[in-house]
């Protein structure tokens, strides 16, 4: 890692920290309602939206009901989706006729864009319609991301409040968030976006002639569509040109923009934030990683703020940000140490000669190895999934870094809402263990951790690899899931690791290497990216009751201190060996063999 990547990756925490910071304030007085933006200019609208909804905004929820609240909605918003997906041929705004998806493959979207993650095992600009892209998705992406702020913030009532069986109102929640934070900041970032060359349009696609002509032979067919042969019964081939190219248009700039903010990944085009349509400039790329993370950096001082100490959010944050500059060190380094079985050039230190080396394949030139390294692990530390370069041409160790955070839960910022409430779990879960080691009952911001929230910890901790290894030993044994491997040994299982893990952590990126448009695969990634979301939302609900519930108590001589440096150490310290432990057999089968198999033997 040169001095001009550390540079890189220093100037985007710094300046992400400077914008999280004052957005955090700004978020905990809208989500408090003390804001004057809240009280003065929503008040109206708030009330016209809760008469229609029929929803009495001064009712608060016990988790149970606030886990109702949730699941219900949610499960109305797979169910529009997968009508808009097989229904868009009757549907207007559709301008290239597009047909309807399969029932499997509307099924998998449907479930992928409800529960924020977004996996897109198809090409949205040949399959999916405009008007579906916007009503059916990017409605999806805002209503995904409020939902995760809104089931942390009930976590977070939990350590702030006491002596109380409720935790919030989870449709006044969601329309804040909607309303005040996620809809006028993708505004503004559209129009970003749009600055620098991204489109925003509702045109038919357009035919355009290219610069070159390209001649090409494909077998020559009769009437019927049959291939024709010589005498010899050898296929009769004929020269084809091609002088012509369709070039996709839509409303790209606006789903952009709640796509990176809502932490949702996936994109309006097939090659994602690589198409220069999507992601045009250098500037645009820099503010597309801040804007993944910057929601879930906030909501760290949000947490700090809403429990009376400031420190503890920033603690949280702390861990966060050493882990990711470990993670952006790791990734980049490993790209620009390239494939050793390549005779790369390097540096003549003598002439100072500009030359190149590292390895390039499947990033944007315009991006460079710095750029992509940094988004590769934002995307990945973060639930997001959109990619700026394609995972499957990295090398094995920069496979493996985003394979890891994935698997880490996606806690390292993580996605809007489920990052910090996936923190919290494992800080109950540090404070938990530090408790047994020095004899005492654990303690968190002032509340008694006892065996239920153990018991909730452990299933939040614990399903998501349940779902990523049972998914990935049904999908190696089965010769359904073995059909779609494209790269034998150890990177097809890689492939397949991959897949099921960014499916049950709800990330959604993919190494792109497998075919998983299929029913085996569109079924059992669904499953697993809707238990990964709501089989953990529901513990974490209960464990927001449990704690709102307990009685705050004093801070003692005895009390761990939560806030400080060794706090941070001990924090990271139980992340790293509780996902390490977990998925070390898989990594050593799929990144690490192949790794050293890339490794000239001496």
């Amino acid at each position: 890692m040169n001095a001009n990547t550390f540079f890189q990756t220093a100037l985007f925490i710094v300046v992400l920290i400077a914008l999280a910071i004052p957005f955090g304030r700004y978020m905990t007085a809208i989500l408090d309602g003390s804001s004057a933006v809240v009280r003065r200019v929503g008040r109206p609208i708030e009330h016209v939206l809760y008469k229609l909804a029929g929803v009495d905004p001064g009712a608060e929820m016990s988790w149970k009901q606030y886990a109702c609240a949730v699941l219900l909605f949610n499960a109305l918003g797979a169910f529009v989706v997968y009508g808009l997906l097989r229904l868009q041929q009757w549907l207007p705004a559709n301008p290239q006729m597009l047909g309807p998806m399969t029932p499997d493959a509307a099924f998998n979207t449907a479930i992928s864009f409800v529960t924020n993650t977004n996996w897109q095992d198809y090409s949205p600009e040949s399959s999916v319609s405009y008007l579906t892209q916007m009503a059916g998705l990017t409605v999806q992406n805002f209503l995904s991301a409020a939902t995760g702020i809104a089931v942390v913030i009930a976590l977070v009532r939990g350590f702030a409040r006491h002596t109380v069986r409720t935790i919030g109102n989870f449709w006044v929640d969601l329309t804040r968030i909607t309303l005040y934070i996620l809809a006028p900041l993708a505004t503004v970032l559209a129009l970003v976006f749009i600055s620098q060359g991204a489109i925003q349009n509702f045109k038919a696609y357009e035919t355009v002639s290219t610069l070159q002509t390209t001649t090409y032979q494909v077998p020559k067919t009769d009437a019927q569509g049959n291939a024709v042969h010589d005498a010899n019964g050898n296929p009769v081939m004929q020269d084809v040109k091609a002088d012509k190219q369709t070039i996709a248009m839509g409303p790209v700039a606006s789903q952009e923009a709640i796509k990176m903010l809502g932490t949702n990944g996936g994109g309006f085009f097939n090659a994602n934030s690589a198409h220069p349509y999507e992601n045009p400039t250098p500037f645009s790329n820099f503010v597309q990683i801040v804007s993944i993370l910057l929601i879930p950096a906030s909501l760290c001082v949000v947490f700090g703020r809403m429990v009376g100490d400031r420190r503890q959010g920033y603690a949280v944050l702390a861990a966060m940000t050493i882990a990711f500059a470990v993670a952006c060190w790791g990734e980049i380094s490993a790209e620009q140490a390239g494939n050793p079985l390549f005779t790369l050039l390097h540096v003549d230190q003598s002439t100072s000669a500009l030359q190149f080396g590292g390895n390039t394949e499947g990033k944007e030139v315009r991006f460079g190895i710095a750029q992509s390294g940094i988004f590769t692990v934002a995307t990945t530390a973060a639930s997001c999934g959109a990619v700026n370069n394609m995972h499957d041409s990295l090398t094995p160790m920069g496979g493996f870094v985003p394979l890891l955070l994935i698997q880490l839960g996606e806690v390292i910022f993580g996605g809007v809402g489920s990052g910090l409430y996936g923190m919290l779990v494992f800080a109950l879960l540090a404070v938990f263990v530090a408790g047994l080691m020095i004899g005492r009952t654990p303690e968190y911001v002032g509340k008694k951790i006892e065996s239920y929230e153990m018991k909730m910890v452990s299933i939040v901790i614990l399903l998501t690899p349940f779902l990523v290894l049972i998914g990935t030993s049904i999908g190696v044994l089965s010769p359904l899931g073995t059909a779609g491997i494209s790269n034998p040994g150890p990177h097809g299982f890689s492939e397949i690791l991959y897949a099921f893990s960014s499916a049950a952590n709800n990330n959604g990126s993919a190494f792109a290497g497998l075919s998983v448009n299929t029913p085996f695969y569109n079924v059992l990634l669904a499953v697993a990216m809707w238990l990964g979301r709501f089989g953990t939302i529901v513990p974490v609900l209960a464990i927001a009751g449990s704690l709102a519930n307990k009685k705050r108590i004093a801070v003692t001589s005895g009390t761990l201190p939560t806030h400080g440096p060794l706090f941070v150490v001990l924090l990271l310290g139980t992340l790293v060996l509780v996902g390490a432990l977990t998925y070390v057999p898989a990594l050593a089968l799929g990144p690490v063999v192949e790794h050293l198999m890339m490794v000239p033997s001496h």
